[in-house]
């Protein structure tokens, strides 16, 4: 690419034949597919109370919905990495998005809980594909500097609007027809998607080498039974054998990953990912960033229907103050990382979000939608808006490109990953507090949550200040 496309804001990539394609296309497409896959992390939420009526599902079985996805999703984002790098990216995609979009068709038509959870399981295999594939099409077609932070920025609002916007959608179909009308959705869309994905998308060179299957199954399973024993707990109680046996398994399963990742001649996380103390530090940080959105948006939408006694819809439309403002702040991204540099952007955004989450945490059966959601929201929407760009491009920079998939794909475990941990812990956290279905119970149980998600955003901030900062400090300096 040369340095006056780089600067045009309209840039050009080039495939395979040569014949010039328009990167605009190549964004619209990425971020049209990655849209669908974190909107159908989100749209879930609003209809969750219809989903727990319906299907007789308890308080924490009911975060096994969005955990068997996340969790699914997260584990398999290695492999599903590996994938591109070895078939194509672009063949890789086209084949998920065909995959993502039959199990929603399952999703929607599920009949009984472990069918619902299944079909959520295997919708997540398919958005391990869909997801690194797309992140790594991304990183080849926009070089480092101005026109990757724009790039980025785009990519992280559609992260932040499809999470927002899924819950209004969400909240939508569940009071105009059924929950299950936003899974059947994602089978049209991604089927019209296919067709300029395959007219615009650049192939990507296919490399020898071969699938590290055994880390991506310690991966998973670690994880799931750390989520397991986690979620039992606030069942069974800590000590109880039901939760430790899966806690024990799920450390050792862990460690032994990082033994086989070791070893192997072609890793699914090559350890050289964290020698950068910057990715290191992106890393730990997104992992409790997401961990605390994802509990965000999980008991803000329960506390919204049961203390309010809001419709799905007006539910979903209470999000819209983080929506609107998410929004605004993501487009000023890309000239705000011109003029103040990286980490000031960064820390201000998790700082914001840090501190709206402290301030909606005080929920309590009283409290007024505007001053004690709709305003804390704000705060949280800016954050978010200001974080998720610097924090993706500090996860991916400075990766050679024979590891573009695998750092692509680790971006995006540790998202999904510490989302399903952290829902984990604050679904214990508020169930040790209320475990009835009242209105005060509900209340109880978010503020107790959403105060875990303010230590998680607490303990971002440390890591951003210890990490990144003097990392990106250090990099800056030698760059003069």
């Amino acid at each position: 690419m040369t340095a006056a496309a780089q600067r045009a804001p309209v840039l050009a990539a080039e495939r395979p034949n040569g014949a010039p394609v328009h990167a605009t296309l190549i964004l619209a497409i990425i971020c049209v597919s990655y849209f669908m896959v974190i909107l159908d992390n989100s749209i879930v939420f609003t209809g969750l109370p219809r989903i727990r009526s319906d299907m007789g599902f308890s308080e924490t079985g009911l975060s096994w919905i969005t955990n068997a996805y996340v969790l699914v999703f997260g584990g398999l984002l290695l492999l599903g990495a590996r994938a591109g790098d070895l078939f194509g990216h672009r063949r890789v995609f086209l084949f998920s998005l065909v995959v993502f979009s039959l199990t929603s068709l399952l999703v929607g038509a599920a009949q009984t809980q472990w069918w619902l959870i299944g079909a959520r399981a295997l919708q997540g295999v398919g958005a391990a594909v869909l997801a690194p594939s797309a992140l790594s099409l991304l990183t080849r077609s926009f070089a480092e500097g101005r026109a990757r932070n724009r790039a980025m920025a785009a990519y992280s609002a559609v992260a932040g609007l499809g999470a927002a916007l899924g819950l209004v959608v969400g909240g939508l179909v569940a009071d105009l027809v059924s929950w299950r009308a936003g899974f059947f959705l994602n089978v049209p869309v991604g089927l019209v998607l296919m067709v300029p994905a395959l007219r615009f998308l650049p192939e990507t060179e296919r490399r020898r080498g071969r699938f590290d299957v055994a880390g991506a199954v310690l991966a998973t399973l670690g994880s799931t039974a750390l989520v397991l024993g986690i979620v039992d707990a606030a069942d069974f109680g800590w000590t109880a054998p039901l939760t430790l046996v899966p806690l024990v398994a799920g450390v050792v399963m862990l460690g032994s990953f990082v033994g086989v990742e070791r070893r192997a001649a072609q890793p699914i996380v090559p350890l050289r990912l964290f020698a950068s103390r910057e990715r290191s530090g992106a890393y730990v940080t997104r992992m409790l960033y997401m961990g605390a959105m994802m509990g965000f948006f999980f008991f803000t939408a329960q506390f919204v229907q049961s203390v309010y006694h809001w419709t799905p819809l007006q539910a979903g439309l209470a999000f819209l103050p983080m929506t609107l403002v998410n929004f605004v702040f993501a487009v000023l991204v890309p000239r705000l990382l011109e003029k103040a540099g990286r980490p000031v952007v960064l820390l201000t955004g998790v700082a914001l979000t840090t501190a709206g989450m402290a301030w909606l945490s005080r929920l309590g059966l009283h409290t007024p939608y505007l001053t004690g959601v709709a305003l804390p929201m704000v705060l949280i929407g800016a954050g978010q808006g200001l974080a998720l760009a610097p924090l993706t491009s500090s996860g991916v920079d400075g990766v050679a490109p024979t590891d573009a998939g695998a750092g692509a794909g680790l971006v995006n475990t540790v998202h999904q990953i510490g989302s399903a941990l952290s829902l984990s812990i604050l679904t214990a956290v508020a169930a040790a507090v209320s475990t009835g279905h009242t209105a005060a119970a509900t209340a109880a149980r978010s503020g107790a949550a959403l105060t875990g998600s303010a230590v998680l955003l607490a303990l971002a901030v440390v890591t951003v200040l210890t990490l990144i900062v003097p990392s990106r400090a250090t990099r800056d300096e030698r760059s003069l």
